[in-house]
């Protein structure tokens, strides 16, 4: 698990710890000191820790004119004992919209695990971001973690499925891929 790391090849473009309006400003990177991990396995230090001892993430670019987002999510989604929807939506996604941004884009790829709980934050960060003409897409869902999302009803809050199950979005810039993203979203809704 220690290799695995985030997604790095955008910080040409943004990088969190640098961004003002970013959770995650001012936060200092080891590449030696491994202080994070999930279970008893140690993760990589660049993972952004949320205050879940299961769910860590990066966020990869924001950018508030447009108001969007794209967070690359790391680890074991555990709502029925972390309760990890309600520290994401708390922690981060509250903060992000603090600053307008409304349209988020998961990437869920490295979400190894997922166990339900109910569905009162994801409802609710579906309401508000609807009510700002924003949405949550969620990409390259493993198929075991879309099929307990989906027995849950989860789904539901997200936009996912189609082109956005086995997305390559590493070949793309920042503005590239949320563009890709806008236009099947316009699809979707339309």
């Amino acid at each position: 698990m220690h290799t695995i790391e985030p997604y790095y090849n955008w910080r040409g473009f943004y990088i969190a710890s640098e961004d003002i309006q970013s959770p995650f400003y001012e936060r200092e990177y080891s590449e030696f000191e491994f202080t994070d991990s999930i279970y008893n396995y140690l993760i990589h230090p660049q993972w952004d820790n949320i205050g879940s001892p299961t769910l860590f993430i990066k966020i990869l670019y924001a950018d508030y004119d447009e108001g969007f987002a794209v967070i690359e999510l790391f680890g074991e989604w555990n709502d029925a004992v972390e309760n990890d929807i309600m520290t994401l939506k708390r922690e981060i996604i509250e903060h992000l919209m603090g600053n307008g941004i409304y349209k988020f884009i998961l990437i869920a790829e490295n979400v190894l695990n997922f166990h339900a709980s109910d569905d009162c934050y994801y409802e609710e960060w579906f309401e508000e971001v609807e009510d700002q003409n924003g949405w949550i897409a969620l990409l390259n869902v493993r198929k075991h973690v879309l099929e307990e999302m989906q027995t849950e009803d989860l789904d539901q809050y997200f936009i996912q499925g189609g082109d956005l199950e086995d997305m390559e979005w590493r070949t793309m810039n920042p503005r590239q891929f949320y563009q890709s993203i806008i236009n099947y979203v316009s699809k979707r809704l339309a």
